[in-house]
């Protein structure tokens, strides 16, 4: 789908809000133009759904990465990154970034993964007082141990937002990501609720909710218990047999299981 259309499919689902991957907007997101940035807006608009922010934000252009030996190409990375908080919040208000990025991240090339996890604290740092000013939130992601070798669970995740100390970063919960925890899932959510702004819900295989067997409502019966207020968004990696009708039963399965919350 053009995203103008995806935006209204997403409406018709009864979905109030859209998530989206920078790269699905240009080939290099961050030089779209003043025009462009506008017109996104308008479509928004007209379908009447929220921008909620960006997730896998390092895809395009290709090559970025932060925690890469190469200083050159790291600073680069982060420079990038700020031109994605950047159009975030041309896009939107108060817009969040999950801040997954598996392949950006990732330990390579033998950086041991203290050193990339510093190298990311660090960066974090540094674009925090950016982020602050654009009214971004960054949501700093787990990632399950089989797609990325940095920050695993949500304990992991708290200690680089206690290093940074900057409200405008925070963490976020994936159903997906979410295999490296020891603790039922609603006992994460339970336990490490506070800086908890965000969260996706898909299957573990990355199909949509109730394509499969995941548990969520332990999960949907945290989240109520918490009181949390932030974004819930379905974010899903097969969409057979299409987008649209992806989306729709995902939306029912979980609207199913709302009458059994306590």
């Amino acid at each position: 789908m053009r995203f103008s259309d995806a935006c209204l499919a997403a409406a018709r689902c009864g979905y109030s809000g859209i998530e989206v991957e920078p790269a699905h907007l240009g080939p290099d997101p961050v030089k779209l133009p003043a025009s462009a940035r506008n017109e996104i807006r308008q479509w928004l608009k007209v379908a009447g759904v929220q921008f909620t922010g960006f997730h896998n934000v390092l895809k395009a252009p290709a090559g970025l990465h932060l925690t890469t030996s190469d200083a050159a190409l790291r600073a680069r990375s982060w420079d990038y990154f700020r031109g994605i908080l950047d159009l975030a919040a041309d896009l939107g208000t108060k817009p969040l970034i999950a801040f997954g990025s598996s392949r950006q991240r990732n330990a390579l090339d033998g950086v041991p993964i203290a050193d990339a996890v510093k190298r990311l604290t660090e960066g974090l740092a540094e674009i925090a007082p950016h982020a602050k000013s654009r009214g971004v939130t960054i949501a700093l992601e787990p990632l399950a141990p089989h797609l990325c070798n940095v920050i695993h669970s949500l304990e992991e995740a708290i200690a680089v937002v206690k290093q940074v100390k900057s409200l405008t970063l925070q963490t976020m919960f994936d159903t997906h990501n979410a295999v490296a925890e020891k603790l039922p899932h609603g006992d994460v959510i339970r336990k490490y609720h506070s800086p908890i702004r965000h969260v996706h819900l898909n299957e573990l295989d990355g199909r949509y909710p109730g394509a499969a067997d995941y548990p969520f409502l332990p999960v949907l019966q945290a989240l109520k218990d918490i009181r949390y207020q932030g974004w819930v968004s379905v974010e899903v990696f097969d969409f057979k047999p299409d987008g649209e009708t992806v989306a729709r039963r995902a939306m029912e399965h979980l609207r199913s299981l709302e009458g059994s919350l306590r």
